[in-house]
């Protein structure tokens, strides 16, 4: 570290990580690897049958596609350098590197909240205006969204990182975590910097928590209006808004605990972040496809014909 003009300026960040225990850190290494070994190939083989099956061309499995492509970049943000830190004594992160994690984090995290609107969308208009549907969400419309959320993802990480990087740094070089996080760079920053702490909360609480309100309020008008509709349709619509619910929660619940509250001290902030960052992305996809019949079975073909092709 260098000092310069009245604070420091910080070259690389000490992580505390998980444990401190080596034996508690190898037991996080192998289970988070297992988890991995077994869950990415899944969200890969979800790409793969949406886009091989003509069958499975609909709105809803385009955005299905994207969301598993989104959480498998969301997910190789942190944990690499997780699993890596297992075996380091003295674990590090540098500036630069710490400042790219928390904007891909954040650009990722942002894209897949503006995806799962885009999903609530397309989950209105099929059953507020089925007439319309083919009009209203069609493979234009779809690209044309699937473009606004990673260019909403870019813009909301861009806006927290320039506001980042003007930290005035003077703590400790120390983060109580396994990742570098905004709110954990400005425990470490000099007094007065009130305005940079609002326009960060602003930009990170506020958004999550709107995306959140929106989505919850959506799927709720949607559920009291297939209560008009008959009992197969009903179960059919209800099937899909509930997996869609589930995943709201999964994936904002944990975002709005950590970042809901202005830059405040959260009790289990690690044990949250672990399933934010690490857990939940990659079993957000299992979750829809888990309980659609016809994307299950379509991977069973696409399996089956692969084990087949291995055999000869």
């Amino acid at each position: 570290e260098m000092e310069h003009k009245n604070h420091t300026v910080v070259t690389e960040f000490v992580l505390l990580g998980l444990s401190q225990n080596h034996e508690v850190q190898m037991i996080f290494f192998f289970f988070f690897l297992l988890f991995y070994v077994i869950i990415l190939p899944g969200n890969v083989l979800i790409i793969l049958t949406i886009r091989r099956d003509s069958q499975l061309g609909s709105p809803m499995y385009f955005f299905l596609a994207n969301m598993a492509f989104l959480d498998i970049c969301y997910c190789s943000v942190t944990p690499p350098k997780m699993l890596a830190d297992f075996f380091s004594h003295r674990k590090t992160i540098s500036y630069s590197a710490c400042m790219a994690q928390l904007f891909f984090l954040h650009s990722l995290g942002a894209a897949e909240a503006f995806l799962l609107m885009a999903m609530a969308y397309d989950r209105y208009v099929a059953v507020c205006k089925p007439l319309h549907y083919t009009r209203l969400v069609n493979r234009g419309v779809c690209c044309v969204l699937v473009g606004a959320t990673w260019s909403g993802g870019f813009i909301h990480g861009i806006i927290l990182f320039a506001l980042s990087i003007h930290l005035p740094l003077c703590g400790p070089n120390i983060l109580d975590n396994f990742f570098c996080d905004v709110h954990q760079l400005v425990k470490l920053a000099c007094a007065n910097t009130y305005i940079v702490e609002l326009l960060m909360f602003l930009n990170n609480g506020v958004v999550i928590v709107m995306c959140f309100t929106l989505l919850l309020i959506s799927y709720t008008v949607l559920l009291l209006k297939i209560q008009t509709q008959s009992s197969k349709a009903k179960n059919k619509v209800a099937s899909t808004c509930v997996s869609h619910i589930i995943v709201v929660f999964v994936m904002c619940g944990p975002a709005v605990y950590i970042y809901g509250l202005p830059f405040q001290a959260v009790p289990m902030e690690k044990v949250v972040a672990v399933f934010h960052t690490v857990i939940f992305p990659l079993t957000n996809p299992m979750i829809y496809t888990l309980r659609n019949k016809e994307i299950k079975g379509s991977m069973w073909k696409l399996v089956s014909k692969y084990i087949l092709w291995c055999g000869k």
